[in-house]
């Protein structure tokens, strides 16, 4: 695993031993493959871009939820910019891919949702309601956390530069640039996680650590259903 952070607390290592197995899957996953070397089919991008976009709507409504039961002005100044992150960059990023690749705001409000995008939004979004703050967070941190990972290996895996004419090149570069500014910072995201997690009885941080691997679980589905293209059986 790469070095995205200085040291990963104790909670969070927890967590992810917790979900060892589904979280490795997503980085073998032949969606992933193919859009590393090139070879992704351009309409299952497009639908996993659209798809995206759309769960990023929640994640940032998550971010919101979890400002808001923080008592901390710190706490709850981090959640709201985390939100606004993830409209302002991954949106812009989504934009960029729909002018290449047919579609624009109008066909995104528009989208229908997939079963499993929306399965996941409503798991992030109901621990965020009716779970405990440590749930919630652990809900929402597998998202940035696995891109960034995911971005790092890549890059590692292709030497360290992807080349101009690379079909996903733009995603590559989105999702392997170790900027906080720009990205969602590691570092604070798992120290607030382990922090939360401290005093927390066994059963209550069990609760986060599923809570956390269910969402690491449907990381993987979201791959799979952009590369089956997954339409609602009736």
């Amino acid at each position: 695993m790469s070095n995205l952070v200085d040291q990963i607390p104790d909670f969070p290592q927890r967590c992810l031993d917790h979900a060892a197995g589904a979280w490795g899957s997503s980085f073998d996953h032949p969606f992933v493959r193919a859009l590393v070397d090139g070879s992704l089919d351009s309409d299952k991008f497009k639908f996993y871009q659209m798809q995206d976009a759309r769960y990023l709507e929640a994640i940032a409504d998550a971010f919101v939820r979890i400002g808001t039961r923080c008592a901390d002005p710190d706490d709850k100044l981090w959640f709201t910019e985390a939100a606004t992150r993830a409209l302002r960059t991954e949106r812009s990023l989504h934009l960029h891919y729909g002018d290449r690749l047919g579609y624009g705001p109008e066909d995104l409000r528009s989208l229908e949702l997939s079963p499993t995008n929306r399965a996941y939004q409503n798991h992030m979004l109901e621990r965020t309601q009716r779970g405990t703050r440590l749930e919630a967070l652990a809900a929402v941190a597998p998202c940035p956390w696995l891109y960034r990972e995911l971005g790092a290996e890549i890059w590692d895996e292709l030497g360290g530069a992807v080349a101009d004419d690379h079909p996903y090149a733009d995603w590559i570069r989105r999702y392997a640039d170790p900027d906080p500014d720009e990205t969602m910072d590691l570092d604070k995201l798992l120290g607030r996680l382990d922090r939360w997690a401290q005093g927390q009885s066994e059963d209550a941080c069990g609760r986060a650590m599923e809570a956390f691997r269910t969402s690491v679980r449907y990381e993987w589905m979201f791959w799979d259903q952009a590369w089956t293209r997954q339409a609602w059986p009736v």
